[in-house]
């Protein structure tokens, strides 16, 4: 018998639908705790064959999750079937277990890249299934309350569009209509360079063997969000980030373009081209936060995000000598100067010491214009909590006219933060030819070894990284 499309949690148990989870890692887990909280009584759950006593033994005192041996029962037994596994095993996972698809079922999939998915469900799933996609725009640990759920109605009728809808409705979310094409186009835009700023960003302080916020860099204000975010990442699994950045093209040309702006930003520091950075940074500022961008700030103020810091501000640095004979630099504004312009941004907090050449969100914002992305149409559309902060932070530094011209003063004429920048332009070239390659093996072996590096500071960092997305979350949305 058909499950009516208007069930909920509250109907007779006999008509609720059969909820399949196919993948127990990290966002599988995820759905199946909230899917038991909604109050769902028929879920069954499965994940390697290897892990099934294990899985028996964490869910045998919740009646509503049965343990089954493997995909196979799970696929000839479930109206709704999710497929919660990583993006470059899809393809061999549904043709395991897609031929044994109950009849009319509904099956779907919560891979982070839709293009194989796709593929794979069209090629392995018997025609007289249902095709109604998902994927949740944030991480396992950060509550699906009003974050996008983007549903893809791919082969289906409007009546099994809403039994989903029905079906995740306790977990809150917001749901975003897409096709699988505009899925990947949109999270390529809103994640995937995201992810290669911060990976970047561990990557050079990694190989500069230092923790930098635990000696005074990078503390406080816009710095709080890149370290907090960058040890977040570092904090999951590789595959998280792979697949999305490997196997989704538009994420490729992204990728690529941000190792561009960076190297070409970086160029034009070391030929002391002040006019020629300032012109060019100004000029992508004009195309992303031009007059049509009237909307308040994304983030809190640099006050509250300073709660979040995980390290002390050292004193301000000296301006530094001349290099290898290099031409003293010309006369500009002092450190002291610098620093009483950045603290006009936030009222009168003159003694921040947060100057630097903010490198890394130069980059960006130049990435962005140099591919004619709209970053503000993607944050309404289908941000991430990572995104939102990133344009926040972005935000702070290029809608203030004296912190922003603070930043480029500092990049020609400030060499305290060069080694830095320079590990940094390294990265991104590095993490961009990474993904060229499209070799996952490669791509796991740089993310741990910058991992194993940071791995001390994962449980502070992680505990302070949530409470800081919550409250930002919490007044920005």
């Amino acid at each position: 018998m058909p499950v009516p499309q208007d069930v909920t949690p509250q109907s007779p148990i006999e008509k609720q639908p059969v909820i399949g989870l196919i993948g127990m890692g990290a966002m599988g887990t995820m759905y199946a705790k909230h899917l038991v909280h909604a109050g769902w009584k028929k879920i069954y759950v499965c994940d390697l064959p290897s892990k099934y006593h294990d899985l028996k033994e964490k869910y045998k005192d919740v009646p509503a999750i049965t343990v089954l041996r493997d995909g196979h029962f799970v696929s000839r037994s479930s109206d709704f079937i999710m497929y919660s596994v990583e993006a470059e095993f899809i393809d061999k996972v549904v043709s395991q277990y897609g031929p044994s698809t109950k009849i009319g079922a509904i099956v779907s999939g919560q891979t982070s890249v839709k293009a194989p998915e796709k593929e794979a469900f069209e090629k392995w799933l018997p025609p007289d299934v249902s095709i109604v996609s998902c994927h949740s725009l944030h991480g396992p640990t950060v509550s699906p309350v009003g974050q996008p759920l983007v549903l893809i109605k791919h082969r289906a009728s409007d009546s099994d569009l809403r039994l989903v809808e029905n079906i995740f409705r306790h977990l809150k979310s917001r749901y975003v209509y897409l096709s699988y094409k505009e899925h990947d186009e949109v999270t390529a835009n809103t994640q995937a360079v995201t992810h290669a700023a911060f990976l970047s960003m561990g990557t050079a302080w990694a190989s500069s063997r230092q923790y930098p916020w635990e000696h005074g860099k990078y503390v406080g204000g816009i710095e709080t969000v890149k370290v907090n975010i960058m040890l977040r990442i570092y904090s999951n699994q590789w595959h998280v980030y792979a697949g999305l950045a490997i196997l989704n093209p538009s994420a490729r040309i992204q990728i690529d373009q941000y190792a561009r702006s960076t190297l070409e930003i970086f160029k034009l520091m070391l030929n002391l081209d002040e006019e020629g950075l300032r012109t060019r940074i100004y000029a992508a500022r004009d195309k992303v936060f031009g007059p049509a961008q009237t909307r308040r700030p994304l983030l809190l103020s640099e006050d509250i995000l300073d709660q979040f810091s995980l390290g002390r501000q050292s004193p301000p640095s000296k301006p530094s000598s001349p290099v290898n004979g290099a031409p003293a630099s010309p006369p500009g504004p002092t450190s002291e100067q610098l620093h009483a312009i950045n603290g006009k941004v936030n009222g009168n907090r003159s003694t921040r010491n947060d100057t630097n050449s903010h490198l890394s969100l130069l980059a960006m914002v130049d990435c962005w214009a140099q591919l004619n992305i709209q970053p503000f149409v993607h944050l309404d559309l289908a941000a991430t909590p990572l995104f939102r902060m990133w344009i926040g932070v972005a935000e702070i530094l290029f809608r203030s006219q004296s912190r922003l011209d603070g930043a480029i003063h500092y990049a020609i004429h400030n060499r305290s933060h060069r080694s830095d920048d320079l590990e940094f332009a390294i990265a991104a070239g590095e993490w961009s030819r990474c993904v060229s390659y499209g070799n996952f093996g490669l791509y796991q072996q740089r993310f741990n070894e910058t991992a194993d590096f940071f791995e001390s500071r994962f449980e502070e960092a992680t505990k302070v990284g949530t409470a800081m997305i919550k409250t930002i979350m919490e007044r920005s949305l």
